[in-house]
């Protein structure tokens, strides 16, 4: 029997670039908890203020995995917490301020802190993504733990200077390619599996009673963690190969997987 059902956003629940979630999502969660005890648990690497706004009235009946797996949220509380080492972050935030075209976001716990090259940078992460930001002069200006240091290449991590940042730090931190244009470093050993796994552990929920959903390099460990890990159609070929369970929909994914009626 599902007792929980985890999924990451940004190209799993969210498609094509959305900033909000598509019709019928919230009632949809409202009645997996109501109806079937079933606890519904947003994956992101996408802050905790952003995910709350994002669910709206479902927020109340979920839990939160955020920054990657660096903090858990359920019923507004704090249950898990895995801050990186401030000299490793403030290594990694000079890095991606010395290359060009990279943009810096520092994560706190409830907080997101810029250092923008540009106003587009900040116009995006305020009007678009919606995250709750601080701006700073400096990376040493960050006033509380550093939960994850992300760097934003518009024209392409993967492309850009993705594949150079994950060589020099991937002895010090977990780095992840998490979107076109997002590379995620957080402290070592924490990701979304592992978070899922200790939220699995204070609930009493065993894996077998699990179902996740992601789309992503930063969702794999997610996806082991559970009986049933749904890759999305839209991921890349050898991420799908990986997994017997794919979908283009969560929802109707859901539906069928827990054989729940219209």
């Amino acid at each position: 029997m599902i007792k929980l059902i985890a999924s990451d956003l940004d190209g799993t629940l969210l498609q094509n670039g959305a900033q909000s979630l598509p019709e019928g999502v919230i009632p949809f969660i409202e009645k997996l908890s109501s109806e079937h005890g079933i606890l519904f648990v947003a994956a992101s690497g996408r802050q905790y203020p952003n995910l709350v706004r994002l669910f709206g009235s479902a927020s109340r009946h979920m839990a939160f995995i955020c920054e990657n797996g660096s903090l858990v949220f359920y019923k507004d509380k704090l249950l898990v917490s895995h801050p990186m080492d401030k000299n490793v972050a403030l290594t990694i935030s000079h890095d991606i301020l010395s290359l060009p075209g990279c943009e810096l976001q520092i994560s706190g716990e409830k907080t997101c802190y810029l250092i923008p090259k540009s106003e587009r940078f900040v116009d995006r992460m305020v009007n678009h993504v919606k995250n709750d930001i601080k701006l700073l002069s400096s990376p040493e200006e960050h006033p509380e733990p550093y939960y994850k240091i992300s760097v934003f290449e518009e024209s392409g991590i993967a492309e850009g200077h993705g594949p150079e940042l994950l060589e020099r730090h991937k002895d010090k931190a977990q780095c992840t390619i998490s979107g076109k244009a997002w590379l995620d470093c957080v402290a070592p050993d924490v990701n979304k599996g592992r978070a899922l796994a200790e939220l699995l552990d204070k609930l009493g929920i065993t894996p077998e009673e699990c179902a996740a959903f992601g789309d992503n390099y930063n969702d794999l460990e997610m996806l082991d963690a559970v009986k049933y890990g749904y890759v999305m159609d839209n991921a890349i070929d050898i991420i799908k190969s990986r997994y017997n369970f794919h979908c283009s929909d969560v929802v109707t994914a859901i539906k069928e997987l827990l054989d729940i009626q219209e």
